[in-house]
């Protein structure tokens, strides 16, 4: 072989090293891992490598539509744009190893908004136009997430964890089954008229626990049960030859086939019924049950409710608070998101709450004075995990400041007894006395509304603590009108406080998410703690939080839930309907993330913590907590330009 000959097979051999080297480290990140690979080849065959140095410019507004697309190989990019008024520039986001850009100004055809430095010397794997098209045509993988970015990479997650739910659970229906799919057999129908003797021999003949009562139009004007077969059994005087409609219950509840078996089982919990009618285009088309959802992911929530409201004894609430953790680790490891577990969890503590209040006035008597039991806080907001502790407080009406005191003292004890009993149910009591059983929480409702008014009128530290707890509220047992008016209260008056809205915003960019320009996370020790980490709650979930509360409040919106506040943000248009969804996105994430957490630690008989280190997370959540937190970033960033702050 001569020299050039072996100098030319040295070359290929190099280049075929490089392209293999570089094929492994994509293999690392998502989307590039899921890719075909002779899709991913393709992309690397066409990949040139690029050198920046630190602050150099990769690509900026003024070079016009861009034209390659980058994926960062090794070091660091910042995204820094020009402020509203153009005076300066902030940087808006940062990226490094496996992670890509522009796309959508890519897929847009147009430039970027966002100048990329490279924030330290950067080698960067750039990939022209034409061969951008031409991945994004061949591979399914890799249009999905260039179309969707970090929600296709969540899917990945979520995916996974099925799989792994799948595999030592069983293959089983998930709560995100359309209730088209459980309905399988036709209902079982009859007419207003038909006595109630042959009904019940219908409902034999068929084995079914349902009969329902249709119109001409097969629209369900009503129900009849087991349940209600057994209050005419217990009636000695029923005619058993009288029309159905006597005994049925009428109007009864329904959705769609689209509609999901855990919108059944909620509304299941919610009213206490044990049938879910499918209706579509007007017409009856199914029967659920909640024996057809006893089999989902071996979810028991509705049976477990009624276990709940119907508990004769403090004792068996007590024993019932571990069945609760069951269900949530069965859901966490079946994909189930965080929406719906935290909606499950404060639906079962409201249970427990409501059942607690009718135990303790039936051992200490009624105190003669009706009153609303109200909570603050993630409760109030329906953002309840299993670690939690109690904030709650008394509404009750009264004429005056002596009547208040009057009839407050009547309350205390009872108060005071339910909070103790909660405490035992798993409810912690609250360090900070934010409790019934403090005189000062619980009030009549004239009190409550000075009270408030004084947290928008004197904005101090304090009262603006106050204000992000209690103005989540809602009313768990009682009447809920006068928890209502103290909200349109709120509402009212803060719509119309630009400088206390000034003010909650200051109080809301005080906790930083913590990711930074220099690395990754921006982590910190805690006591004895021999890893540094970060705390999910406080830096990562209230960031949203807050912010979704004081743009909520600042524009009427009544919503209490998070993410319920930010979908309604984005309908007044308040948010950019794309900034929302990433939002609830990364929150969704964060919060899932913090009640795995919670189970292992649960598993392992370690106490709760919010605090996690990110190296215990694998590369696929460390990119996507990174992601969400940043998002965190980008909506404190909108509320300091919209507050001049």
């Amino acid at each position: 072989m001569s020299k050039q000959d072996a100098f030319d097979q040295a070359g290929r051999t190099a280049v075929l090293q490089n392209i293999q080297g570089t094929l492994q480290f994509l293999q690392r990140f998502p989307p590039f891992n899921q890719m075909e690979q002779s899709h991913l080849a393709y992309l690397v065959e066409q990949c040139q490598l690029r050198f920046y140095a630190s602050g150099e410019s990769i690509v900026k507004p003024a070079d016009g539509p861009v034209t390659h697309f980058f994926i960062v190989k090794q070091g660091r990019v910042v995204g820094e744009r020009q402020s509203a008024t153009g005076a300066d520039t902030h940087a808006t986001f940062e990226i490094t190893s496996g992670e890509c850009f522009p796309l959508a100004a890519l897929l847009g055809e147009r430039a970027t908004r966002t100048e990329h430095l490279a924030g330290e010397d950067t080698f960067c794997l750039q990939l022209n136009k034409a061969a951008f098209i031409r991945v994004f045509s061949l591979s399914e993988v890799f249009r999905d997430f260039a179309l969707r970015g970090v929600s296709s990479l969540l899917d990945q997650v979520n995916q996974q964890v099925r799989q792994r739910a799948v595999h030592t659970l069983g293959n089983q229906y998930s709560l995100n089954t359309p209730l088209g799919e459980l309905a399988m057999r036709h209902p079982v129908v009859c007419d207003a008229d038909m006595p109630l003797r042959e009904a019940v021999g219908l409902m034999h003949q068929q084995q079914v626990g349902s009969i329902v009562i249709v119109d001409a139009q097969r629209f369900p004007t009503g129900i009849f049960t087991l349940r209600d077969l057994r209050q005419v059994v217990a009636d000695a005087s029923a005619d058993l030859s009288a029309p159905i409609a006597r005994h049925m219950t009428a109007r009864p509840f329904y959705l769609s086939p689209q509609a999901t078996a855990f919108d059944a089982a909620m509304a299941m919990t919610e009213r206490h019924i044990a049938h879910v009618c499918l209706v579509d285009e007007q017409r009856l088309c199914g029967v659920v049950s909640e024996r057809d959802l006893f089999s989902l992911q071996r979810v028991d929530l509705v049976h477990l409710a009624r276990t709940i409201r119907h508990a004769a004894r403090l004792e068996t609430l007590v024993s019932l608070r571990g069945e609760i953790g069951q269900l949530v680790e069965r859901m966490l490891a079946h994909g189930a998101s965080s929406s719906q577990i935290t909606q499950i969890i404060t639906l079962l503590n409201d249970h427990t709450v409501c059942r607690v209040i009718e135990l303790t006035l039936a051992e200490l008597g009624d105190p003669g004075v009706p009153f609303t039991w109200l909570c603050f806080g993630s409760e109030g907001r329906r953002e309840q995990t299993l670690h939690t502790d109690q904030d709650n407080g008394i509404l009750f009406e009264a004429a005056s400041a002596s009547e208040a005191q009057t009839l407050r003292l009547r309350l205390l004890p009872l108060a005071q007894h339910i909070n103790r009993s909660l405490a035992l149910c798993g409810f912690t009591l609250c360090s900070g006395n934010i409790m019934a059983g403090n005189p000062q929480l619980c009030l009549s409702r004239s009190e409550w509304a000075l009270r408030f008014a004084g947290f928008i009128r004197e904005a101090s530290p304090e009262n603006l603590l106050g204000s992000s707890i209690y103005f989540d509220l809602r009313a768990v047992w009682g009447d809920e009108q006068g928890c209502e008016h103290l909200r349109q209260g709120i509402l009212a008056q803060v719509a119309d406080n630009r400088l206390f809205q000034r003010m909650l915003a200051e109080n809301a960019l005080r906790q930083r998410p913590p990711v930074g320009r220099l690395r990754e996370f921006v982590l910190t020790r805690q006591g004895h703690d021999k890893a540094a980490t970060l705390d999910l709650k406080v830096q990562g979930l209230t960031p949203f939080v807050d912010g979704a509360r004081l743009l909520a409040l600042a524009h009427g919106i009544a919503a209490n839930n998070t993410v319920e506040r930010l979908r309604q943000l984005a309908r007044r248009e308040v948010l950019d309907a794309l900034d929302a969804a990433a939002f609830e996105e990364a929150y969704h994430f964060i919060q899932q993330t913090r009640m795995q957490q919670h189970q292992r630690q649960t598993r392992d008989n370690q106490p709760y913590s919010n605090r996690l280190d990110p190296d215990s997370l694998n590369q696929l959540d460390r990119r996507i907590l990174r992601e969400s937190l940043r998002q965190a970033q980008r909506l404190q960033s909108s509320l300091a330009l919209c507050y001049q702050l």
